[in-house]
Protein backbone atom coordinates (compact mmCIF):
# COMPACT_ATOMS: atom_id res chain seq x y z
CA UNK A 1 0.00 0.00 0.00
CA UNK A 2 1.62 3.66 -0.75
CA UNK A 3 0.43 6.41 0.80
CA UNK A 4 1.53 9.62 -0.92
CA UNK A 5 -0.35 12.33 0.26
CA UNK A 6 1.22 15.01 -1.73
CA UNK A 7 4.19 15.62 -3.81
CA UNK A 8 6.22 18.09 -1.25
CA UNK A 9 5.58 15.30 1.69
CA UNK A 10 6.89 13.04 -0.30
CA UNK A 11 9.61 13.79 -1.24
CA UNK A 12 10.83 15.08 2.31
CA UNK A 13 10.77 11.07 3.08
CA UNK A 14 12.65 10.09 -0.06
CA UNK A 15 15.68 9.28 2.01
CA UNK A 16 13.71 8.09 4.90
CA UNK A 17 12.14 5.40 3.05
CA UNK A 18 15.43 3.86 1.43
CA UNK A 19 16.93 4.16 4.99
CA UNK A 20 14.36 2.18 7.25
CA UNK A 21 14.37 -0.15 4.01
CA UNK A 22 17.66 -0.53 4.38
CA UNK A 23 18.01 -1.29 8.13
CA UNK A 24 15.01 -3.80 7.56
CA UNK A 25 16.89 -5.55 4.78
CA UNK A 26 19.95 -6.17 6.63
CA UNK A 27 17.95 -7.05 9.48
CA UNK A 28 15.69 -9.75 7.74
CA UNK A 29 18.70 -11.39 5.81
CA UNK A 30 20.35 -11.65 9.03
CA UNK A 31 17.41 -13.04 10.76
CA UNK A 32 17.41 -15.56 7.54
CA UNK A 33 20.77 -16.07 7.95
CA UNK A 34 21.31 -16.91 11.39
CA UNK A 35 18.07 -18.86 11.66
CA UNK A 36 18.58 -21.16 8.96
CA UNK A 37 22.69 -21.48 8.34
CA UNK A 38 23.30 -20.94 11.76
CA UNK A 39 20.77 -22.48 13.76
CA UNK A 40 18.54 -25.28 11.77
CA UNK A 41 21.13 -26.46 9.43
CA UNK A 42 24.39 -26.06 11.97
CA UNK A 43 26.75 -24.68 9.00
CA UNK A 44 28.64 -22.08 10.84
CA UNK A 45 28.58 -19.69 13.34
CA UNK A 46 29.36 -15.91 12.73
CA UNK A 47 33.06 -16.31 14.38
CA UNK A 48 34.39 -19.69 13.74
CA UNK A 49 38.08 -19.04 14.85
CA UNK A 50 37.56 -20.63 18.36
CA UNK A 51 35.79 -22.85 20.42
CA UNK A 52 31.64 -23.80 19.90
CA UNK A 53 30.89 -21.61 23.00
CA UNK A 54 32.69 -18.52 20.72
CA UNK A 55 30.72 -19.10 17.85
CA UNK A 56 27.27 -19.32 19.87
CA UNK A 57 28.37 -16.05 21.58
CA UNK A 58 29.14 -14.61 18.28
CA UNK A 59 25.82 -15.92 16.80
CA UNK A 60 23.81 -13.96 19.73
CA UNK A 61 25.65 -10.76 19.43
CA UNK A 62 24.95 -11.24 15.88
CA UNK A 63 21.58 -11.44 16.37
CA UNK A 64 21.11 -8.68 18.63
CA UNK A 65 22.90 -6.59 16.08
CA UNK A 66 20.78 -7.80 13.48
CA UNK A 67 17.69 -7.19 15.89
CA UNK A 68 18.76 -3.58 16.32
CA UNK A 69 19.12 -2.93 12.64
CA UNK A 70 15.15 -4.66 12.10
CA UNK A 71 13.89 -2.41 14.79
CA UNK A 72 15.49 0.72 13.76
CA UNK A 73 14.14 0.24 10.47
CA UNK A 74 10.12 -0.32 11.57
CA UNK A 75 10.34 2.64 13.75
CA UNK A 76 11.69 4.83 11.02
CA UNK A 77 8.69 2.97 8.92
CA UNK A 78 6.19 3.63 11.78
CA UNK A 79 7.19 7.10 11.31
CA UNK A 80 7.25 7.64 7.64
CA UNK A 81 3.25 5.86 7.16
CA UNK A 82 2.30 8.55 10.35
CA UNK A 83 3.46 11.73 8.73
CA UNK A 84 1.57 10.28 5.42
CA UNK A 85 5.22 9.80 3.61
CA UNK A 86 5.57 6.00 3.14
CA UNK A 87 6.66 5.26 -0.35
CA UNK A 88 6.59 1.14 -1.22
CA UNK A 89 8.58 0.63 -3.84
CA UNK A 90 10.95 2.75 -2.65
CA UNK A 91 10.76 1.34 0.72
CA UNK A 92 11.24 -1.75 -1.03
CA UNK A 93 14.14 -0.40 -2.93
CA UNK A 94 16.11 0.35 0.39
CA UNK A 95 14.86 -3.21 1.75
CA UNK A 96 16.56 -4.90 -1.30
CA UNK A 97 19.71 -2.77 -1.22
CA UNK A 98 20.19 -3.89 2.28
CA UNK A 99 19.64 -7.49 1.96
CA UNK A 100 21.26 -7.69 -0.98
CA UNK A 101 24.45 -5.37 0.28
CA UNK A 102 24.79 -7.59 3.97
CA UNK A 103 24.90 -10.67 1.83
CA UNK A 104 27.53 -9.93 -0.62
CA UNK A 105 29.77 -8.26 2.30
CA UNK A 106 29.38 -11.48 4.20
CA UNK A 107 30.08 -13.67 1.14
CA UNK A 108 33.06 -11.31 0.19
CA UNK A 109 34.38 -9.63 2.99
CA UNK A 110 33.91 -12.53 5.61
CA UNK A 111 33.79 -15.64 4.24
CA UNK A 112 36.67 -15.41 1.71
CA UNK A 113 38.46 -11.56 3.10
CA UNK A 114 38.13 -12.39 6.73
CA UNK A 115 37.86 -15.60 6.65
CA UNK A 116 35.76 -15.78 9.65
CA UNK A 117 33.60 -18.72 8.58
CA UNK A 118 32.19 -19.92 5.70
CA UNK A 119 28.78 -21.02 4.46
CA UNK A 120 29.16 -24.57 4.77
CA UNK A 121 32.52 -26.42 5.92
CA UNK A 122 33.15 -28.66 2.63
CA UNK A 123 35.16 -29.65 0.17
CA UNK A 124 33.42 -28.05 -2.64
CA UNK A 125 32.41 -24.61 -1.01
CA UNK A 126 32.80 -22.63 -4.33
CA UNK A 127 29.47 -23.69 -5.32
CA UNK A 128 28.04 -22.38 -2.37
CA UNK A 129 29.96 -19.35 -2.75
CA UNK A 130 29.06 -18.64 -6.16
CA UNK A 131 25.23 -19.47 -5.25
CA UNK A 132 25.68 -16.95 -1.96
CA UNK A 133 27.19 -14.25 -4.00
CA UNK A 134 25.39 -14.19 -6.99
CA UNK A 135 21.88 -14.36 -5.01
CA UNK A 136 23.30 -11.42 -3.41
CA UNK A 137 24.39 -9.65 -6.55
CA UNK A 138 20.51 -10.14 -7.98
CA UNK A 139 19.02 -8.55 -5.03
CA UNK A 140 21.43 -5.49 -5.10
CA UNK A 141 21.26 -5.29 -8.54
CA UNK A 142 16.93 -4.91 -8.15
CA UNK A 143 17.28 -2.97 -4.86
CA UNK A 144 19.76 -0.42 -6.39
CA UNK A 145 17.17 -0.24 -9.68
CA UNK A 146 14.54 0.48 -7.83
CA UNK A 147 16.00 2.93 -5.67
CA UNK A 148 17.33 4.73 -8.78
CA UNK A 149 14.05 4.87 -10.19
CA UNK A 150 12.37 6.34 -7.07
CA UNK A 151 15.36 8.51 -6.54
CA UNK A 152 14.72 12.37 -5.58
CA UNK A 153 15.87 13.53 -9.38
CA UNK A 154 13.46 10.90 -10.59
CA UNK A 155 10.41 12.40 -8.73
CA UNK A 156 11.17 15.91 -9.83
CA UNK A 157 10.99 14.86 -12.98
CA UNK A 158 7.77 13.19 -12.75
CA UNK A 159 6.33 15.95 -11.11
CA UNK A 160 7.29 18.51 -13.79
CA UNK A 161 6.43 16.58 -16.12
CA UNK A 162 3.16 16.21 -14.44
CA UNK A 163 2.97 20.17 -14.17
CA UNK A 164 2.50 20.69 -17.76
Amino acid sequence: MTIINNHNNTQVYVSRNLLSGFLFGIGLVAFIDETIFHQLFRWHHFYDKSTTDIGLISDGIFHAISWFATIAGLFLLADIRRKSGFWLKRWVGGMLLGAGGFQLYDGIIQHKLMRIHQIRYVENVIVYDVIWNVLAAIILIIGLYLAVRTSNKNLKAEATTNER
